[in-house]
C-alpha cells in the first residue's frame, strides 16, 4: 500500500514538473511541505494562504504545488526528496519537526532552495529560516484572559517544549498576570502540532478543572468546539483563534486570535528568487513586518479592554515596547532581566524556563 502510494505521488510530481514548461517559458516553481491538512483551520490552512498569495501576485510566472499531512520524520524526507526531483525551486517546509529532513536533503539537491519555518539549523548554503514573533501576539492575547476570568485560571494547550511554545507561555502569563495578580496558568502538554482528538480532551480537562480561558499552541479548532459545547450547557468559556482567525467561533467563545500572516514573506522570497536578490536568510518577523496579526476582538470584551488591546499591539507594532521587558524573575527565584532590561534575540531563542509565578515542571 505505501508503495503504492509513493509511486502514485512520483508520477503525480512528474506530471506537476512538465505543466512547468507546457506553456513555452520556464517558470518558477515552488513547493510548500505541511504537517496538517490544508482544512485544518490553523497553522497549515494559513501557510497554504500564503501559497496562494504568491499565486495570485506572480501569476503564470510561478507554479505552486504542495503536500498536506506530511508526518514530521522519514516520511517528510521522502516528500522533500520528490519534491525536488519534480523540479521545484524553491521549498518551503512548515513545521519545526522537518529540521534536519530539510538539511538533509538540501545537501542533496544544491541548486534548490530551501527554506524551513520555526526552525535555526542552516546548515547547508540552501538553506535558510525563518520564523514568526507569535510572542507578541500571546501578549496581546494574554491582556485579554487576564481581564476575562473570572475564576483566575486560563488554560494553555502547548504542543512541544520548544523556546518557541515556552515563549508563548510566559509572555501569555506575564501579561495576564499584569491586569490580574491572582491568575493562575494551567498548562496541559499534547505533545502535537495537530490531534483534534487530544486537542479537545485538553480543553475539556482545563474546563473541568475551572478555567474559563483557553490559549492553545495547537492547530485544530477542536479546543473552540470543546469550549463551545461547554458553553452550550450554561459554561462561561472564552477562547482565541490560533494561526488563522478562527472566527467561525466567535463572538464566543473566540473573542479574539492571532494569525499568521505568512503572505508577505512568501512574496518577498519568490521575489528574491526571481529577481536574482535571493540570499540565504534567518528571518524573525512579527506585528512591524505584518506577520504577527491579532484577528478581530469580539463585543464579548469590554471596550476598555480592548482598547488596551489594541494600543499594545500599536506600541508593538512601532518599536515603543517589547513583552520581554524587565523586572522578570525566572520561576526559580532567579532573575531574568532587571527593571527596563529587554530580551535579546538570543535569550529568547533559547528559553528553556518558566518565568515566576507559573506552576509545574517543564517536560523534557
Amino acid at each position: 500500500m505505501k508503495l503504492t502510494k509513493l509511486l502514485a505521488s512520483a508520477a503525480l510530481a512528474v506530471g506537476l514538473a512538465t505543466t512547468a514548461f507546457a506553456d513555452g517559458h520556464e517558470k518558477t516553481k515552488v513547493g510548500f511541505v505541511y504537517v496538517g491538512p490544508i482544512g485544518d483551520g490553523g497553522w497549515t490552512y494559513q501557510h497554504d494562504q500564503g501559497r496562494l498569495a504568491v499565486e495570485a501576485e506572480f501569476g503564470d510566472a510561478v507554479e505552486t504545488v504542495f503536500q498536506e499531512s506530511v508526518p514530521e520524520g522519514p516520511d517528510a524526507e521522502r516528500v522533500m526528496t520528490q519534491m525536488a526531483l519534480s523540479g521545484a525551486d524553491i521549498i518551503f517546509t512548515t513545521s519545526f519537526g522537518y529540521m534536519d529532513a530539510t538539511n538533509n536533503v538540501a545537501a542533496k539537491f544544491p541548486d534548490i532552495k530551501f527554506e524551513h519555518a520555526t526552525g535555526y539549523k542552516r546548515l547547508h548554503d540552501n538553506v535558510s529560516t525563518y520564523d514568526a514573533r507569535f510572542y507578541e501576539g500571546r501578549a496581546v492575547l494574554g491582556h485579554i484572559a487576564g481581564n476575562m476570568t473570572e475564576t483566575n485560571k486560563i488554560g494553555y494547550i502547548a504542543s512541544f517544549p520548544i523556546p518557541e511554545v515556552i515563549q508563548g507561555i510566559n509572555s501569555a502569563y506575564l501579561h495576564a498576570s499584569k491586569v490580574n495578580p491572582d491568575v493562575e496558568m494551567v498548562v496541559i502538554w499534547a505533545y502535537t502540532w495537530f490531534d483534534p482528538a487530544k486537542e479537545a480532551d485538553a480543553a475539556k480537562a482545563m474546563i473541568e478543572q475551572g478555567v474559563d480561558v483557553i490559549m492553545q499552541h495547537t492547530d485544530s479548532t477542536a479546543p473552540q468546539a470543546a469550549a463551545q459545547e461547554a458553553n452550550a450547557n450554561g459554561g462561561r468559556v472564552f477562547t482565541f483563534g490560533q494561526a488563522s482567525d478562527m472566527a467561525a467561533f466567535g463572538p464566543k467563545p473566540r473573542i479574539a486570535s492571532i494569525i499568521d500572516d505568512w503572505s508577505p514573506y512568501y512574496i518577498k522570497r519568490v521575489g528574491q528568487l526571481m529577481d536574482g536578490t535571493y540570499e540565504q536568510t534567518a528571518s524573525w518577523g512579527g506585528m512591524p513586518e505584518g506577520e504577527v496579526v491579532i484577528g478581530e476582538i469580539t463585543d464579548e470584551v469590554p471596550a476598555s479592554v480592548k482598547a488596551e488591546a489594541l494600543a499594545m499591539v500599536e506600541a508593538i507594532s512601532n518599536g515603543t515596547y517589547h513583552p520581554f521587558t524587565g523586572p522578570i524573575t525566572k520561576q526559580d527565584g532567579t532573575v531574568f532581566l532587571a527593571e527596563g532590561e529587554v530580551a535579546t534575540d538570543v535569550q529568547l531563542v533559547t528559553m528553556d524556563f518558566y518565568v515566576e509565578g507559573i506552576t509545574g515542571d517543564i517536560p523534557n
